[in-house]
């Protein structure tokens, strides 16, 4: 009787084992998406108000989310939700928050009534400080960052909210290929300083990066099928061997690479900002419904794959993706207002996959014709061969299981 007992606990926990297994590998699935990100630009006088952009992003199954500033009737609407807030000081404020003082009385005002309520789990001190047009700001970057982090600490917050800022791909000297990456000389004292503060707090070194822009730039030289992410032969670094088969990849290992030349080889790096605008002037190559659906897709897929760069194939990294809305306020040329993946009206400007749980959240009739494999039928295929596998395993098991109690003693 005892051996009969035996053999019925072995089965139990066996099966135990087989399901714990099943909901491990379908929480690995939606793991994936956590890194996944997008940012809620509010440049327009027609955008839906932000308890309505709470329940599209709910729906989406997104729960990241970046925004330019600290706005209260975004920070009240997000609290209580599942949606982590990357909030964002204001390059002009900057100055000002140098001072320790200052800097605690933005803390205390524009974080800490909010919190923890509202997940904010990042604070990115200006975007972009440093271009080719305009550097006047930069110096006051790292000692903002400085006093920001030192008010979190005052309020007991730096435990639970990262402090960083991020940067424009102008601060590279070099990009290609990615093992020269290099800053440009005269950010060297700065990012030198912004590492160093980086490695210290734990934080990202954040960039935006748009293969678009080098697209547009070079149509005859860079093939349209890298910058997209579709099957290409795809470049070899001749330093290191690494094989890119795709751009956004090779502009993170070049950042990677840069930092290495500065001494900090240990610090993660993110894309703040990515994305593919669906439309623009006359002089503005491959801004297409279609190139923005194509692009945006297929990143999506590589975030469900969790994979890193070839030169840290193993890390995963998040990235935020540019933009939730068109935005119709935003200056500059066409493609600047067409970045969205949706319109104001919540409809789809066109489909990557990203298939809302809500019935009223359509694609848009001009972008209709754009369909494309959707990212719920990519993880429903990535399930059912769970299940395939699953089924297998467990004839196997019952099989042994079988012969185990057969088997005379």
């Amino acid at each position: 009787m005892s051996k009969m007992f035996s053999r019925i606990a072995m089965t139990n926990s066996i099966v135990l084992l087989l399901f714990s297994l099943t909901f491990l590998e379908h929480g690995l699935l939606f793991q994936r998406v956590s890194s996944l990100g997008i940012n809620y630009g509010q440049v327009g006088d027609n955008l839906p108000p932000p308890d309505k952009v709470l329940q599209l992003l709910s729906s989406l199954h997104i729960n990241k989310t970046r925004i330019y500033d600290t706005n209260p009737r975004v920070l009240t609407s997000f609290a209580n939700s599942n949606i982590e807030l990357f909030v964002t000081v204001e390059n002009e404020m900057l100055p000002s928050l140098v001072d320790p003082q200052q800097a605690l009385q933005w803390v205390t005002t524009r974080i800490k009534p909010y919190f923890p309520a509202t997940k904010i789990g990042g604070i990115a001190v200006g975007n972009e400080l440093y271009t080719d047009d305009d550097s006047s700001l930069i110096g006051y970057l790292v000692p903002a960052m400085m006093s920001i982090h030192g008010a979190l600490v005052q309020t007991g917050l730096d435990k639970y909210i990262q402090v960083s800022t991020p940067n424009s791909l102008s601060v590279l000297q070099e990009s290609y290929p990615p093992s020269a990456g290099c800053f440009r000389p005269e950010v060297t004292g700065v990012m030198t300083q912004l590492l160093g503060f980086l490695r210290n707090t734990k934080s990202p070194f954040w960039i935006n990066a748009y293969p678009y822009f080098a697209y547009k730039d070079s149509p005859a030289k860079i093939p349209l099928d890298y910058v997209l992410f579709n099957p290409n032969p795809g470049m070899v670094d001749p330093y290191t061997k690494y094989h890119y088969d795709n751009m956004l990849y090779a502009q993170v290992d070049a950042v990677i690479f840069a930092m290495a030349r500065l001494g900090f080889k240990d610090i993660e790096v993110g894309v703040s900002e990515t994305g593919w605008p669906s439309k623009g002037d006359g002089d503005e190559v491959g801004a297409t419904v279609a190139n923005a659906a194509v692009y945006n897709k297929n990143l999506l897929r590589r975030q469900l794959q969790n994979e890193g760069t070839p030169l840290r194939p193993n890390l995963s990294f998040d990235v935020y993706l540019f933009a939730l809305f068109n935005e119709d306020l935003k200056p500059g040329p066409t493609s600047e207002r067409n970045y969205g993946l949706y319109q104001p009206d919540e409809t789809m400007a066109y489909n990557v996959g990203l298939l809302s749980s809500s019935s009223s959240t359509t694609t848009s009739t001009s972008t209709s014709s754009t369909s494309i494999i959707s990212l719920t039928s990519s993880a429903s295929t990535a399930i059912k061969k769970g299940k395939q596998r699953l089924m297998y395993w467990t004839c196997v098991y019952l099989l042994a299981i079988h012969m185990l109690i057969r088997r005379p003693y």
